[in-house]
C-alpha cells in the first residue's frame, strides 16, 4: 500500500515525523481522511484527535487543540499551537498522556458536546494500547 510523509509540528517541536498509510484530521467541517496522492488543499483544524496508520499497520493518535494542515501528493503537514501524543510504555503513562490531552482540548472548546466527543474518541484510543 502506497505511503506518504506526515509531519505533525507544534511551536515546541515535532509531534510526529514518519511515512503513514493513512490519517483522519479534525477540520473544521468535520473529519477527513487522507490517503496517499490525495488532492492538494490546505485548510483549519479545530480541537479534536488526529487519527494516523503508519506504514508498519500501527495505529497512533494526537489530541490537538487547533491548526492548520497543508496536504499535497506526497506530503502532509499539521501546524498546530498544541499537541498531546497519546502513547506510553505502561497504563500510568497512558493515563498521564490522555489527562494532558482532555486538559488540551477543554482549555480550547467551549462546547461540553464537542468535549465528550473528544474525550471519548481519546478513550478509545488509549483502551487499543493497553
Amino acid at each position: 500500500m502506497d505511503t506518504f510523509k506526515l509531519e505533525i509540528l507544534t511551536p515546541n517541536g515535532a509531534i510526529f515525523m514518519g511515512n503513514v498509510v493513512s490519517v483522519t484530521l479534525p477540520g473544521e467541517e468535520g473529519e477527513f481522511g487522507v490517503l496517499a496522492h490525495h488532492a492538494s488543499l490546505t485548510t483549519l483544524l479545530q480541537a479534536g484527535v488526529i487519527d494516523l496508520e503508519t506504514d508498519h499497520k500501527t495505529v497512533e493518535s494526537v489530541a490537538v487543540n487547533w491548526g492548520v494542515v497543508q496536504v499535497d501528493e506526497s506530503k502532509v503537514v499539521v501546524l498546530v499551537d498544541g499537541a498531546v501524543s497519546i502513547k506510553g510504555a505502561s497504563e500510568s503513562e497512558i493515563a498521564a498522556a490522555l489527562a494532558e490531552a482532555k486538559k488540551l482540548i477543554e482549555d480550547v472548546s467551549d462546547s461540553s458536546a464537542a468535549i465528550a466527543s473528544v474525550s471519548a474518541k481519546l478513550e478509545n484510543a488509549a483502551q487499543k494500547l493497553i
